[in-house]
């Protein structure tokens, strides 16, 4: 038998407010089309136009995942930019097909994330496993950017 082996099997973590900071210092980031959410889903960054410079960390089951991905490659080609943080999958036909022929940037992240999850005052926290300790992300990751920024925004 098969299992998700994405911690509490959902889509919903949020990126550690540090390193979301240094992404924010290289790329201004003005938009994010899928914000964490605990919940009703408010904003459907699949059915919208984008920001100019986007800050996308997909929900990871295989197909929002191959969606929001589709969608930041149609949206760079409107000359906007995309900055994924995504599962490192190389062998993938996402990966060979989608991401590499059209990513100006792809960036292997060092270490595991520990992504969290936010409680009621929109503080970030790590939850904890059954052995009541916290847990890093159960896959590597990598930044895979859409389009380029214009000379003065970097």
């Amino acid at each position: 038998m098969s299992k998700k082996i994405h911690i509490n099997n959902d889509d919903n973590y949020a990126t550690p407010p540090q390193f979301y900071n240094e992404l924010n210092k290289r790329f201004c980031f003005d938009f994010d089309p899928c914000p964490y959410n605990e919940g009703e889903v408010v904003l459907d960054g699949l059915k919208i136009d984008w920001g100019g410079v986007n800050f996308v960390n997909p929900p990871y089951s295989l197909k929002l995942k191959e969606a929001f991905i589709k969608k930041g490659i149609e949206e760079s080609k409107k000359g906007k930019v995309c900055v994924f943080l995504i599962p490192v999958s190389t062998s993938t036909k996402l990966f060979h097909e989608y991401i590499k022929p059209n990513a100006t940037e792809i960036e292997f992240v060092r270490g595991r994330i520990k992504f969290g999850k936010l409680d009621e005052k929109g503080n970030f926290y790590l939850p904890l496993n059954k052995k009541g300790k916290t847990q890093s992300g159960t896959k590597d990751s990598m930044i895979v950017v859409f389009g380029k920024l214009k000379n003065n925004e970097q």
